[in-house]
Order: structure tokens, then sequence, then C-alpha cells
């Protein structure tokens, strides 16, 4: 039983250090980047190789109630990533036109009609996409996601239950509630904000695991409240898409349109000698949010094989 609370007490220690990081990473860089969510996804990944190893180290019983529950926690890991993973494929469109309207304006003086108006009708099509993108993906969170029922429990009781499978059952706890916020926070970056359910907590309806992951709640709540802190701060600003990357690139494209439109004459040709730098940071801007969307995608494809590689492990340490 000994060896059994040094290894439970060691993965608390482990969400508590691999949440505390995430939390300083947070204030190091920019609100939802795509390395702040590709380190969120890293957590993901660490606590569920970790948990794999915690059960191996208790010896629990071959099969029940604790592999249902883990099968049922790395189910609902397993929709929520090709959720993500088919918005950020939905995303090509979108970075793939950028750069293009990009080389239209790099090293000219001047842009005649014609040429201005296919500029403009690319920014629009370009700005047409990202709305699409954007609605498409709110149709994503309503239909697949708030099925899952996500909640963080930022305060909770605790129930000698838990202490249950020498004390597994209050990790499996631990798993779902640390999982809910970090899940949440990807959604919010990648998908879509929704005011309604995103970092939505609950206070005193869960019950707990007792004292010894006193620590994890401390950095999974103190985490917690910077974001939500730094969500209300943005809240009003009319974007429904938190991630940098993609605010950025789309934020730029505006700033070229109305440039164009300033410097247009009465007979609709455009001076562009003094747009070359913002075409350059155009193109840049729409060339970092693909590589970070691509980035990302094999990430999400290495924690699939992740997961499929430790429930394979787990049903055969049962099977055995």
């Amino acid at each position: 039983m000994f060896h059994s609370n040094t290894h439970v007490n060691g993965f608390y220690n482990f969400l508590a250090q691999g949440l505390d990081n995430l939390d300083n990473s947070f204030a190091s860089q920019n609100f939802m980047s795509v390395e702040f969510l590709q380190h969120v996804l890293s957590c993901l990944q660490s606590f569920h190789s970790q948990l794999c190893i915690l059960v191996q180290q208790l010896h629990l019983p071959r099969g029940g109630k604790w592999l249902n529950e883990y099968m049922d926690e790395t189910s609902r890991l397993w929709v929520v990533c090709r959720v993500v993973k088919s918005a950020l494929s939905r995303m090509e469109t979108f970075y793939t036109r950028g750069p293009n309207i990009a080389t239209t304006l790099h090293d000219r003086h001047y842009l005649n009609y014609q040429l201005s108006r296919q500029v403009f009708q690319a920014i629009a099509e370009c700005q047409s996409t990202a709305s699409l993108l954007v609605q498409g993906n709110r149709v994503l969170m309503y239909v697949r996601i708030r099925q899952l029922s996500l909640r963080f429990y930022k305060s909770v009781s605790i129930d000698p239950k838990f202490n249950a499978l020498h004390g597994f059952e209050g990790v499996l706890y631990a798993m779902r509630n640390v999982n809910s916020l970090l899940v949440m926070i990807l959604l919010s970056g990648l998908l879509y904000f929704c005011p309604e359910t995103s970092f939505s907590t609950e206070e005193g309806n869960a019950h707990g695991h007792g004292d010894s992951g006193s620590d994890f709640m401390v950095s999974a709540s103190k985490l917690h409240k910077r974001l939500k802190s730094a969500i209300d701060e943005r809240r009003g600003q009319g974007s429904d898409m938190l991630l940098y990357e993609f605010l950025r690139a789309n934020n730029t494209l505006k700033e070229v349109e109305i440039k164009l439109r300033r410097n247009m004459d009465i007979y609709k040709d455009i001076r562009v000698d003094d747009i070359n730098d913002m075409a350059k940071n155009l193109k840049s801007c729409f060339e970092v949010l693909q590589r970070g969307a691509e980035n990302f995608i094999v990430q999400i494809d290495d924690f699939f094989d992740e997961i499929i590689e430790g429930r394979k492990k787990l049903l055969d340490m049962c099977s055995q």
C-alpha cells in the first residue's frame, strides 16, 4: 500500500508540475498562439502516457470499471482531437490564398484597374473563406463538442470511495478534470470560442480524491483563472476564434485592404510602391499560420498513435 501511495502521489505531482509549466508558458507567449496550444496538447500527451505507466505500477485488477473509464476518457480525447484536426485541415483554403495576394503586390509601383479588381476580389474571397471557416467551426462546437459536457471542477469535496484501487479512482477523476480544462483551451483557440461553454466551471458539485491531489488542484485552478481573466479582457472584440496567428493574418489582410483603398485614384488605379513592407508582412503572417496548422496536425496524429498504443498495452495487460 505504501508503494501505491508513492506512485499515486507522484502522479499528482507530475500533473501539478505540468500545469505550472503550462501556466508559465502562457505568461511568456502570445495569447492562444500555436506555440502555447502545442504545449497544451503536449500536456495531454504526457499526462496520458504517465497514466498508462501508473496503471502498470499499481497492479490493478484485470479489466472492470477502471478500464472502462480509461477507455471512455481516451474516446473523449479522440473525438476532440478529430474535430480540431478537421478544423485545421479546413483552414488550408484560407492560408493558401493570402500569399497569392501578397505576391501580386510585391515589387510593383502601380496596379491598373484590372489588377486592382483582381486584388480586391482575392481579398474578398479570402475574407469570405475566413468567415465560412469560423461558421463551420461554430457548427462543430455545437454539434460535436457540446454533447461531451466539458466541465472543470475547481473545488472538490473528499469522498472515501476515491481511495479504491490503491487511489486510482481519484487519479481517474484528476485526469478527467485536467483533460476537460486543457481541451477547453484547445477548442477556444483552434475551433470556436463559445461564451456559454468555454471555460465552464462547477463549484462544490464534484467529489475529489483527498488531500494528496491538492497541489494539482491549486495548479489547475490558477491556470483556469489566468485564462478566464485573459479572455474576459478580450470579450467584445468581435472574434469567435482566438488563435493568435489566424487573427494576425486576418487583421493584416484588412490593413492591406484599407491601405489599397486609400491609395486608389479617380481612375481606380492604385499606387503600391509604399506597400511593399505590408505585402511582405502579409505573406509572412499566412506562412506562419500555415506552418503552425500543419505542425499541429502532425502532433495530433502522434497523439492518436499514443492513444492506440496505450489502449492496446492496457488491454494486453488485462488479457494476460
